[in-house]
């Protein structure tokens, strides 16, 4: 990349825009988030319900930011595909207030994370687009900090409606609000960049795959392998309502402090993902990505030994959060620097595929695992998962160091 455009200043009308839609966007869907367990709970779904339906929603996502990933490879305008995807996730995710269900709940869920999924890999390739190299860490972290922000304010509101007397499928169809201005903020700031001619394009599209770095398939499977013991952060929310000793899972009284703690949760990981980001654009990115996910590892064990406990529970929502912000803010920002631009959206989805397999799978077990009241199989199997990719990744790690240093 040019000096030049790497002078420029990175905070552009384009980043603006990606970033003020994550934020909007993220508030839609986490006010559903924050009292789904509750909805659910109403209609008489309990934590395996919970469990699939969340592991159906990644399951979706999965293959839908694969998906993605495929098209941005081929289309040479995102912008109508990301725009096309917000809008399905605000309403899909709106109309989950007609549900009575569990499957309909489900069904509506998956559609929502559809959309969530395909735009993904598409707008992560038009955030790469709009900054220079040395600044990847940082507009990934601003851009996750954005959603964490949203998904602090998305809670907050729903709380906030819930205290008012609001019943919970209000809650749902007030998403709509900000989830459609996600879709303004895409269409109203954002644009596609010039890429190369056609049939320069075309020929960068032959043979992608085997195109693509050895390190980044390893990192793939790192990624997937730390995956399967990184499950939906929305069982916390039902962690903190069985320490608080609830019984009724959909009553306000119930669900205000574990919302809040979510909340919490989402703010902590908000302030952690640009500091992050910075830091990976001043040091070996995956170093820093080894040490959030051997934090996640400490989560897990922690979830373990107390999960009962609400002072266990708050702490491992605090380093779970971190954890959070450290996976995407820098998987991204690494994948990013490793893949040239022809190959970065079909690598993006692969990536994400990949992790969301991982978290399908890994939702779904510990679901089944909490409805059989086994909290220490629940997160300790996860937990043993996460070290042998931390140790994966270390692997990858010292040996591109190991590299570089042979290199010099």
């Amino acid at each position: 990349m040019s000096a030049r455009r790497g002078a420029r200043p990175w905070i552009t009308r384009g980043v603006i825009g990606i970033v003020a839609a994550t934020f909007f966007s993220d508030a839609g869907h986490e006010m559903v988030t924050a009292v789904l367990p509750f909805y659910l709970a109403s209609v008489g779904g309990g934590a395996a319900s919970l469990g699939a339906m969340e592991g159906i929603a990644d399951l979706a996502y999965s293959f839908s930011k694969l998906g993605g990933g495929v098209l941005g490879h081929r289309a040479r305008r995102k912008k109508p595909w990301v725009a096309g995807g917000y809008l399905l996730t605000a309403l899909a995710t709106g109309a989950m207030a007609l549900a009575r269900a569990s499957v309909p709940l489900g069904v509506l869920r998956g559609v929502a994370w559809i959309g969530r999924g395909f735009r993904g890999p598409l707008r992560d390739f038009m955030l790469a687009d709009e900054v220079a190299s040395t600044h990847y860490g940082r507009a990934y972290g601003l851009e996750r900090a954005a959603d964490m922000l949203g998904a602090v304010t998305g809670p907050l509101i729903a709380v906030t409606l819930v205290a008012l007397g609001a019943p919970l499928a209000t809650v749902i169809v007030a998403s709509l609000v900000p989830a459609l201005l996600s879709v303004a903020s895409i269409v109203a700031l954002t644009r596609d960049r010039a890429a190369g001619a056609r049939e320069e394009e075309r020929a960068a599209r032959a043979g992608a795959l085997a195109r693509m770095p050895r390190t980044y398939w390893l990192f793939v499977a790192g990624v997937l392998l730390f995956g399967l013991g990184d499950f939906s952060r929305t069982f916390l929310l039902l962690l903190a309502s069985r320490a608080l000793g609830a019984g009724d899972l959909a009553s306000a009284p119930s669900l205000t402090v574990p919302v809040l703690l979510y909340a919490g949760h989402n703010a902590i990981s908000a302030l952690a993902a640009y500091p992050i980001g910075k830091l990976g654009d001043r040091m070996p990115k995956l170093g820093v990505l080894i040490a959030g996910y051997a934090l996640g590892v400490a989560t897990n064990l922690l979830l373990a030994l107390g999960s009962g406990s609400l002072a266990i529970v708050v702490v491992a929502v605090a380093t779970s959060a971190v954890t959070l912000a450290a996976e995407e803010t820098l998987e991204r920002a690494a994948a990013a620097e490793w893949l040239p631009r022809e190959l970065r959206s079909l690598g993006f989805g692969i990536l994400a595929g990949a992790n969301a397999v991982g978290d399908l799978l890994s939702s779904v077990y510990v679901g089944v695992m909490l409805d059989a009241r086994r909290a220490e199989w629940a997160f300790g199997a996860p937990a043993a998962v996460g070290a042998l990719g931390v140790a994966w990744m270390a692997t990858i790690h010292f040996r591109r160091l190991g590299g570089s240093r042979e290199a010099r």
